[in-house]
């Protein structure tokens, strides 16, 4: 390596580090904070942010949480393939894997043609519709990444993260209420909770609390609607190639490259020969990037945006979770 290309590395590195410990700073308080009060460790790392987002203006910081909040996102969701093989997914059998197909196809659907009547751009709608239907926040910044920039996209995005974060955690305290009253089955509770519920972790907290195979199928079950991100983004990626949606008039790659590495992790891990101890190092590295990207993204927004928007895109995600419980209500009774 040349002595130019040196001097760049380090400059482009003294640049970057302090926004990005700033992150890393905030997302360490926002993880404490989660494992001792039990609340989503995204919605602590964006309201942490967001408090600090004088950081995000002009200034030595600026650089690095720009960087933190696209790059170390996108290597975030990359590495959530690692959570997902093949043979998990082919061992709940057909039923469940049309189950979520349907679901996210027809949530996703919904959520667009409902946000375009409540007067939003489509973005928001596949923000929203993604985040509900597929895997919470974690699909939300997939999505936000996949999608071109626009300048609501950021504001749409941190709210989606914010409103899905909260619904998330009402979720997994309602959700085995409704399992119980509609009489579900250990696995039918299993397959509603995992096909309902917005964020993996909430998902196992809500499953486990039933019982053990609950929590087994529940896992699984979300785990495929985490599969299914990588042909939303495609699709997403298409529609917006079509439309030449980014102003700067660059289009969007159909398969970005962080889907990409999605799918290699998911194919490496099936075949079995990751060592556990490896594969628990990179999902605990993929969620430590997911919050160290959220804390960023806060940081680079302001409340008073926030604050805003109105009760319209509170009504479309609340709308878009009610119509998914119902949905998955009537498909697992009419496949029974």
């Amino acid at each position: 390596m040349s002595a130019a290309t040196l001097t760049n590395v380090h400059s482009r590195v003294r640049e970057l580090a302090p926004g990005f410990v700033v992150s890393l700073i905030v997302a360490a308080a926002a993880t404490f904070l989660s494992e001792h009060y039990g609340a989503p460790v995204m919605l602590f790392a964006l309201l942490l942010g967001m408090a600090l987002n004088f950081l995000a203006a002009d200034g030595q910081c600026k650089a690095g949480i720009e960087f933190t909040a696209r790059s170390v996102l996108r290597i975030g969701v990359a590495l959530l393939g690692m959570r997902i093989t093949l043979e998990q997914i082919a061992g709940l059998g057909w039923k469940p894997l049309a189950l979520v197909v349907t679901l996210v196809v027809v949530t996703i659907l919904v959520s667009v043609v409902a946000a375009k009547a409540l007067g939003f751009k489509h973005i928001f709608g596949m923000l929203t519709g993604g985040a509900t239907a597929i895997c919470g926040a974690s699909a939300a910044l997939a999505l936000a990444a996949a999608l071109p920039n626009d300048p609501q996209k950021e504001r749409a995005t941190l709210f989606t993260v914010l409103g899905v974060s909260a619904l998330s955690t009402l979720a997994m305290i309602l959700y085995p209420m409704i399992a119980n009253w509609a009489n579900l089955s250990p696995q039918e509770a299993g397959v509603f909770l995992g096909a309902t519920i917005h964020d993996v972790a909430q998902v196992v907290g809500a499953g486990y609390s039933m019982s053990p195979e609950t929590g087994d199928t529940a896992t699984l079950v979300k785990l495929m609607r985490v599969a299914m991100l990588v042909p939303v983004i495609i699709v997403a990626a298409m529609i917006t190639r079509l439309q030449g949606a980014d102003p700067t008039g660059k289009r969007p790659p159909l398969l970005p490259l962080f889907a990409v590495g999605f799918v290699i992790l998911a194919c490496v891990n099936s075949t079995g020969w990751v060592p556990p101890l490896v594969q628990g190092g990179v999902n605990e590295l993929s969620r430590w990037c997911l919050v160290v990207a959220i804390s960023a993204l806060g940081m680079k927004t302001q409340l008073k945006e926030l604050a805003a928007v109105g009760i319209r895109p509170i009504l479309l995600m609340v709308g878009e979770t009610v119509f998914l419980v119902v949905l998955a209500l009537l498909l697992l009774h009419w496949g029974s």
